[in-house]
């Protein structure tokens, strides 16, 4: 069997007399579309629906579905790759050009979004709304703490001017602080709220640490070694129900 010539292949892009055709994917030789003349072509206006969304789009008639598709990013914020556009019930692929396929002046398009995308938008909401509950929670917390830490001000106010401070007012302020920092356990976290309540417990621990540091200096306000800030703490024989915690201090070291 003698093969076909060169000279008598369909190429793509191919120049035939004036007219420049190309081959399409699908194997179907078409005019080559010129982008200078479909922008001068006639426009035609083209009613979409999308849900409740109605409204005529005008376009040039020698417009592809993709060319469609951008215009209809800008009217409806779904990027081209979020669009599915169907005509005559059959879903149209982004090459296709409108004429070809019996488009005309005021024909009708069904835009739907991509279920995939619609589901990725649903995850990111959901995940979004997570982290807004987790960031009011870390707040309240915050609030609690900060009236805590203008008592433990008040403290160490008393202590350096050489009052004397009561124990139990050591032990309450400390066993308040260790409750807001279970409470802290407690917030399921991530992204933005996972690290404003790895603030917060940092934060706790160092009012907990004041607290050790106070308490020693005002049993013996005579010793030297109450100026320096401890090396151990209560942390050592507190223990969490939970792993959280630890891990946010960890960061820390």
């Amino acid at each position: 069997m003698k093969r076909l010539s060169s000279s008598k292949r369909v190429v793509s892009n191919e120049v035939k007399g004036d007219i420049e055709w190309e081959l399409r994917p699908g194997g179907m030789l078409v005019q080559k579309r010129n982008m200078a003349d479909a922008a001068s072509a006639p426009m035609i206006k083209i009613k979409v629906s999308h849900g409740s969304y109605h409204r005529d789009i005008a376009v040039p008639a020698q417009s592809t579905f993709g060319d469609l598709k951008r215009v209809l990013a800008q009217e409806t914020g779904l990027e081209p790759k979020e669009q599915r556009l169907l005509f005559q019930g059959k879903e149209k692929d982004d090459e296709e050009c409108l004429h070809m396929v019996g488009v005309k002046d005021m024909s009708k398009v069904v835009l739907l979004e991509d279920p995939a995308s619609k589901e990725r938008k649903l995850v990111e909401m959901n995940s979004n709304q997570s982290v807004l509950k987790a960031c009011e929670e870390v707040a309240k917390v915050r609030s609690e703490v900060d009236k805590l830490s203008e008592k433990v001000i008040a403290v160490e106010a008393n202590v350096r001017a050489g009052t004397k401070v009561a124990e139990n007012e050591f032990l309450v302020l400390t066993e308040l602080l260790m409750v807001r920092l279970l409470q802290l356990d407690t917030i399921e976290a991530d992204g933005e709220a996972k690290d404003q309540r790895r603030v917060e417990v940092r934060r706790v621990q160092g009012l907990v640490d004041t607290l050790d540091h106070l308490k020693a200096r005002n049993s013996n306000p005579f010793s030297s070694s109450c100026n320096a800030v401890p090396t151990s703490t209560k942390w050592e024989a507190f223990e969490l129900s939970s792993t959280r915690i630890t891990q946010d201090w960890e960061v820390f070291d």
